[in-house]
């Protein structure tokens, strides 16, 4: 049964996994390592499963814990800088597809310039998560959900607006 959730988990929500772990670290390789803390997470965590909230919460939820804890590790760890990966292309585009793709990769980044806890709700709010489905993940309330995403999209806006 355990292994059973664990598998459903991994299969339908990897791609909601890989937008909470890029929403806390730019590293490729801790996001690998993030994954399988995930993994090993939700293995662990899938017998707990009491059905209360949705899959996808549950999924969402034990990410997010992953993160926390890696990020407070991180904060531990001595500082060094490292070079970003990210390199913008700011070619016109002719094709809308690629202006929308454009578009993605600058909310991309400007979500990660985002102070943690903004991105964990941005993540979570650009996923179609309902502001309940936040709070549960989150462990904050609705209306801390709310001030957020109005914040959210007021910083996005001056970030978006900057590039």
């Amino acid at each position: 049964m355990a292994s059973d959730i664990f598998d459903q988990a991994l299969n339908e929500h990897a791609a909601l996994i890989d937008r909470i772990i890029a929403g806390t670290e730019n590293n490729p390789a801790c996001r690998e390592e993030l994954r399988q803390e995930v993994a090993l997470a939700l293995w662990r965590a899938a017998p707990s499963w009491r059905r209360d909230s949705s899959l996808r919460t549950f999924v969402a939820r034990v990410t997010h814990n992953v993160c926390v804890s890696h990020v407070r590790k991180a904060s531990r760890a001595p500082k060094h800088d490292e070079l970003s990966d990210t390199v913008l292309d700011k070619a016109q585009a002719a094709d809308d597809a690629v202006v929308r793709a454009d578009l993605g990769r600058r909310l991309q980044v400007a979500v990660s310039r985002l102070p943690h806890g903004m991105r964990q709700v941005a993540t979570l709010y650009l996923d179609d998560f309902s502001a309940r489905e936040i709070a549960e993940t989150l462990g904050i309330s609705e209306g801390a959900v709310f001030t957020r995403i109005t914040r959210l999209r007021e910083m996005l806006r001056k970030v978006m607006d900057t590039e």
